[in-house]
């Protein structure tokens, strides 16, 4: 007996098994082909369209939100003022956030700010207080709200105080009180000068000399 695989196949056989697999595997091509044809069209289309929405919602929504004031007010957080005053003295005066006021550009109010005078010096001034407005115009300070001023030399406790940069001198019109290098003092009103090397009180002065 002789196996199937035995027999001889008859001559042309080989090429035209061959020719068949190729013509299936151009058919399988042309139907991909004709698939990718159809089927990306649609997918650009679908591309396209998702995008015009996009688009379309996004200026609708975008017209419901009420454009902005030209007039509201500018606030800056953790604001930082650097300079010197007119004898080249720097000072630097920072606060929890800063608002310009809409009607007057020149004018900023300040939340619990913060002046150190001489802040490059060995024995820097602070001055802080609970509110306070700068005078960009003037180069003012007014401070507010219960003012305290502390430096090596001593503490001082205030209702309000002015700070002229361009004289570099720091003055209140309230009553002070606190404690210096000399013991206790109290006073109507109150001047630095010299960085806060000279302080001259006025007014009701009373002290309780304390002397090293």
């Amino acid at each position: 007996m002789t196996a199937a695989s035995d027999i001889p196949m008859p001559p042309g056989a080989s090429e035209g098994r061959a020719r068949r697999v190729s013509i299936q595997r151009w058919r399988r091509r042309s139907r991909l082909i004709r698939v990718y044809r159809l089927v990306l069209p649609l997918l650009i289309g679908a591309i396209l369209l998702g995008l015009g929405a996009s688009v379309a919602y996004n200026a609708l929504t975008s017209q419901r939100i009420p454009p902005g004031n030209a007039n509201d007010p500018i606030r800056l957080v953790k604001p930082h003022f650097v300079g010197r005053d007119a004898r080249g003295r720097p000072f630097v005066l920072t606060s929890v956030t800063a608002t310009r006021d809409p009607r007057d550009y020149q004018k900023v109010y300040l939340d619990r700010p913060t002046l150190t005078l001489d802040a490059d010096g060995a024995d820097p001034t602070h001055v802080t207080g609970g509110a306070g407005v700068f005078h960009e115009d003037t180069s003012k300070l007014e401070l507010s709200k219960g003012v305290r001023l502390s430096s090596a030399r001593g503490a001082f406790d205030t209702a309000t105080s002015l700070y002229d940069l361009k004289s570099g001198d720091l003055g209140g019109s309230d009553a002070v009180q606190g404690m210096g290098s000399l013991g206790q003092i109290q006073a109507k009103s109150y001047s630095v000068y010299d960085k806060g090397a000279r302080m001259v009180f006025t007014g009701e002065v009373h002290t309780r000399l304390q002397p090293k």
